[in-house]
């Protein structure tokens, strides 16, 4: 499949789709969940589009795994376009108190709405949203304090809609990962295929490790020093070899595995290993 035109929207997704549109209706606050290694790719503009009127609480998840000057330099111009933006690692404590006192700041107008009519205020409503495997559930579960929430390490996961009551103040709305339809810019479907948002499957290893490397040769050229010994980033399959020879991967036939070099070069750097890097610059 060519890489500059990539197909991803299985039956799930537009159904999801569906309900959210529906059930925005039933929400005061949006929060929207982008991977900090690739801020814009993360976006979905199906979503933009539908949760337009809302207001919208961005939340750049996986921090910890991103180059924190660029997440800088992200934070500082998305901050602008969304009513609240929040940049953490998942696993903070602090994660909580922060989101309830932007909640509570994005739900003042709604609570004050409430007491002027001489009503009791109510929860505010929130539903989260995103692509696939950004962090929505691990966020939910860390929010209610409890495995409110399925969680696994692969896209597609989540299934249907269902409130969870945070606390007093607020309800989390959860819903599905989606995708848009198709992506045909290259760079946005190798990006998410890069940090886990879309199936291993959907693109073929060897394009995304190219697509990889010409990154860390361009903007992070010691990347691979630390982890495999690698000086300099030359070609995919001299680089592949020098993997392979560092970590003794052979086939039958007791020749360097480039296959199982590449599966390893994804794998080690979706799990950080080769640092923070992001794939994107702001």
């Amino acid at each position: 499949m060519p890489a500059n035109n990539v197909h991803w929207f299985p039956g799930h997704m537009k159904k999801a789709l569906v309900e959210i549109e529906e059930k925005i209706k039933l929400v005061d606050v949006v929060i929207e969940l982008f991977d900090a290694r690739a801020p814009l790719s993360s976006q979905n503009p199906y979503l933009e589009k539908a949760l337009a009127n809302k207001k919208k609480l961005v939340l750049m998840t996986k921090s910890d795994l991103a180059d924190p000057n660029e997440t800088k330099l992200w934070s500082e111009k998305l901050k602008s376009k969304y009513d609240y933006l929040l940049v953490m690692n998942l696993t903070e404590n602090k994660i909580g108190d922060a989101l309830n006192k932007a909640i509570f700041e994005l739900g003042k107008a709604k609570r004050q709405k409430e007491i002027s009519r001489g009503m009791k205020p109510q929860p505010i409503k929130t539903m989260i949203v995103g692509i696939p495997n950004v962090g929505k559930s691990s966020l939910i579960n860390k929010l209610a304090k409890r495995k409110a929430a399925g969680v696994q390490n692969k896209p597609g996961f989540t299934r249907g809609e269902q409130f969870i009551k945070v606390n007093q103040d607020f309800i989390l709305l959860d819903t599905p990962g989606i995708l848009p339809m198709n992506y045909d810019d290259q760079a946005k479907s190798i990006n998410l295929a890069l940090i886990g948002c879309v199936k291993e499957d959907i693109l073929p290893n060897h394009i995304l490790v190219e697509s990889l490397l010409k990154i860390l040769k361009r903007n992070y050229p010691s990347s691979l020093k630390e982890r495999y010994d690698i000086e300099e980033i030359t070609t995919p399959e001299e680089v592949l070899k020098q993997i392979a020879d560092r970590r003794k991967l052979v086939d039958s036939n007791g020749q360097l595995d480039l296959v199982r070099a590449e599966s390893l070069l994804l794998k080690e750097f979706k799990d950080g290993k080769l640092g923070r890097i992001t794939l994107e610059k702001a």
